[in-house]
């Protein structure tokens, strides 16, 4: 798509015009690309802000980075926010700061997900295990789960111990759920006391965790 049409339908008032705009801007520069995402950063459809935080993150200006910065601070929507947050940590250590203080504050279930899994893929262990003790310490059940799988993946780092710790503490917890999470996770852990939990959780009340405890051993 040319730039002429582009710029047409970055304005237009057809939300799928304004999509194929901002896909379209790829193949430009972050001189042109960035003015034209922001004529769509504050866009009433919460998809077309979702495609500007994404294309904001390919664009690593100054410009961009900021605008993602406001993005997770004052956007309403939570899928706007996460993508933000992924978008953020394309720019480096120098977004951590921010993003970390988004999951403290940002109970939401998608946005504390998705910070979790961009940060495991950060190899930042130190923040990693932070985030899963914030999200494991919270009410949600899908981001406990997902905090308690990324403590697999702090196996074999400085805070393998600490990790383990975590989830020994939970082994005995009341939701089967986390039970279940805990068995399949301590699989990664060869520790004697981890392996000791899987054999009692082989024991467990509930079938579901018997069955992720067995998976583990094998």
């Amino acid at each position: 798509m040319e730039l002429k049409q582009i710029e047409t339908y970055i304005d237009s008032p057809n939300p799928q015009d304004r999509m194929r705009a901002i896909v379209a801007l790829r193949h430009h520069s972050p001189a042109t690309v960035v003015p034209l995402l922001m004529r769509r950063v504050s866009d009433k459809e919460f998809i077309i802000r979702s495609f500007v935080a994404m294309g904001l993150g390919n664009q690593q200006t100054e410009e961009a980075f900021a605008a993602l910065i406001d993005l997770i601070e004052y956007d309403g929507d939570y899928n706007v926010r996460a993508e933000a947050a992924n978008s953020l940590l394309k720019y480096g250590d120098r977004a951590l700061p921010a993003v970390v203080q988004l999951f403290e504050r940002d109970t939401n279930w998608l946005v504390r997900q998705s910070i979790l899994a961009a940060v495991s893929e950060a190899n930042r262990p130190a923040i990693l295990i932070k985030l899963c003790r914030w999200g494991i310490a919270g009410e949600d059940i899908v981001v406990k789960q997902a905090a308690i799988a990324n403590l697999g993946r702090l196996h074999g780092t400085p805070q393998a111990e600490e990790a383990l710790e975590i989830l020994l503490s939970l082994a005995t917890d009341e939701a089967v759920e986390v039970r279940a999470q805990v068995a399949r996770v301590l699989g990664f852990f060869q520790e004697p006391e981890a392996q000791a939990a899987l054999m009692e959780l082989r024991s467990d009340r509930d079938y579901r965790v018997i069955g992720a405890s067995l998976e583990a051993l094998l």
